[in-house]
């Protein structure tokens, strides 16, 4: 018999073989909050320039057998969305990795979109999947300047060029103007889901902007079942599954003045997005 030292040696040695069978790894990316570019994108907003190196590390750090993403969000912007899964499909195909989602409290509208670039899609049972849809909100003012005795005064080059002024009264070409538009974004959203979910999903009118708990959208096909990330990669993968966390780092209180503002302003826009799912 070997002396203990020895023994422990030895499988010390072993374990460190650079042949010996690694434990696999899954790459997970959290994808949460607002979706949406411009100058406050130091703060929380989730944009294609703001995830494109953590998505390239993520699909490409260590050979990753998956690629988990974590969607927490009540949409945005139709063009980052669209932006941020595109660059996903990409890097999936250019690595042949797998992509895998997991919705946690919401994936709506541009949400929804990301998820949707995954290969496949679950969700918790209490989950809110969706919608499906456009939306533009915004206010109209010429009745208040008209009490205030304030003159709104405009001049552009080009008829359209003041399209939907709040400070002017709507006009009935600017509300078809940009229904036409957002009919055209519904189509390219609907392209979208229909590519990606295939004959997953069901017949039903998935595209009226309606939402659903987890359970339902699972039956509807627009997520493959009810899952979460570790066990079910486990599953997958094996118990010794070893996970590389990646998310944007945030700034919100690095500093005072604007970024204490951005990430107020942020925060407020976020809780009225998520209160329409009741999140």
């Amino acid at each position: 018999m070997k002396p203990p030292s020895l023994q422990k040696g030895r499988e010390f040695a072993v374990k460190h073989l650079p042949f010996r069978n690694k434990r696999p790894l899954v790459s997970v990316i959290r994808i949460e909050g607002i979706i949406q570019s411009g100058a406050r994108m130091r703060t929380a907003f989730l944009s294609d320039s703001a995830m494109s190196d953590i998505l390239d590390r993520a699909f490409r750090k260590g050979k990753p057998k998956a690629v988990a993403l974590v969607v927490n969000s009540p949409g945005g912007s139709p063009a980052q969305s669209s932006l941020i899964g595109t660059r996903i499909r990409r890097l999936a195909d250019e690595t042949e990795i797998p992509v895998y989602a997991f919705i946690e409290d919401v994936a709506a509208s541009g949400g929804y979109w990301i998820a949707a670039a995954a290969d496949t899609v679950y969700a918790d049972s209490c989950s809110i999947v969706g919608s499906i849809g456009v939306v533009y909100s915004g206010f109209g003012f010429h009745r208040l300047l008209d009490k205030s005795g304030i003159e709104r005064r405009i001049y552009t080059a080009g008829d359209e060029k003041s399209m939907l002024d709040a400070f002017s009264p709507e006009k009935p070409a600017d509300v078809a103007r940009l229904k036409d538009i957002q009919g055209q974004i519904h189509e390219l959203f609907i392209a979208h889901v229909k590519a990606r979910r295939g004959s997953r999903i069901s017949d039903e009118d998935l595209y009226s902007g309606r939402f659903w708990l987890g359970q339902r959208a699972a039956e509807l096909g627009l997520v493959d079942g009810i899952a979460h990330l570790e066990p079910k990669m486990k599953e997958l993968f094996g118990a010794r599954v070893k996970f590389r966390h990646y998310a944007r780092r945030r700034k919100i209180f690095s500093s005072i003045g604007s970024q204490f503002t951005d990430a107020l302003i942020n925060d407020l826009e976020e809780r009225a997005a998520r209160a329409r799912y009741g999140c």
